[in-house]
Order: C-alpha cells, then sequence, then structure tokens
C-alpha cells in the first residue's frame, strides 16, 4: 500500500499504530437502528455516517495514518480506496457525506424510512469488512 501521493499532497500524515476495536461503532449502529423507531430519519443517516467514519478512522490509525485538512472525510475516503477497500460501498457513502452535510449544515432533511434502513445496512456492511480486513491483516492473510 503505497500512501506517499496523499502523505505528498497534505491529505493525510503519519501517526503511532492504534489498536483497533470496532466495539463502539458497532454499539452506536445499533442505537442508529432503534433511531428508526423515531421517525428522525437524516439523525439516523448522520449518525450511520458518523459510524462509517470513525471505523474507517479506526482502521487509518491502526495503519498509523490520519486524513488532515479541511476536507479529511473525502481524504479518508481517498486513504480507502488505495487500502483496496470495497470501490462501490466507498462511493456509497461519499454520496452519503454530501447529504450528511445538507443535513447538518443546510439543515435539509430529505431521507426516507426506507433509505435510512438502506443506509444502516450498508453501514453495517461497512463495518463487518473493515472488521475482516484487519483480522486479515493481524493474522497475515492475503487479501484477495
Amino acid at each position: 500500500m503505497n500512501f506517499e501521493k496523499l502523505l505528498r499532497e497534505g491529505k493525510i500524515e503519519k501517526v503511532e499504530e492504534a489498536e483497533f476495536s470496532s466495539a463502539s461503532v458497532e454499539k452506536s449502529l445499533d442505537f442508529a437502528r432503534k433511531g428508526l423507531e423515531t421517525e428522525h430519519y437524516d439523525e439516523v443517516m448522520s449518525l450511520a455516517y458518523s459510524c462509517v467514519f470513525r471505523i474507517s478512522n479506526m482502521l487509518m490509525n491502526h495503519l498509523g495514518y490520519r486524513a488532515i485538512g479541511k476536507e479529511h472525510h473525502k481524504h479518508l475516503f481517498e486513504f480507502l480506496l488505495i487500502v483496496g477497500f470495497d470501490k462501490e460501498l466507498v462511493s456509497y457513502f461519499d454520496i452519503i457525506r454530501k447529504k450528511r452535510n445538507n443535513f447538518i449544515y443546510r439543515d435539509v432533511e430529505i431521507i426516507s424510512q426506507e433509505e435510512a434502513e438502506e443506509i444502516i445496512s450498508q453501514a453495517q456492511l461497512f463495518v463487518h469488512k473493515i472488521r475482516t480486513f484487519v483480522q486479515k491483516k493481524r493474522t497475515g492473510e492475503k487479501e484477495k
């Protein structure tokens, strides 16, 4: 994995490698799923996105890096693509990132119940794939 371009462009920086645990993110995803009952679907979307961001950040830190700069969320997704993470999931959550920004910064509510349910489902898959990636790295198993 070559992160030189991102380092050179000031999108990431090296940090001390950190332990990885997905427990707090999985707990937050359970909370987001329960949030569907409140019918505040944009809040559910925001929380599910936060889980994806946090688990991705944990992976970066585990590998000895962190995203920096004004667009650190975007830089994190660029990092995931270099790692070889699921391109479709990264693209999906980049779209959700933009929807979350509209909700957080412009108070635009646009998420339906069905979409909120889909976002949670995709976030669960994302977390599972990150967890699997780290387990394979720990055991030395080669990525396919």
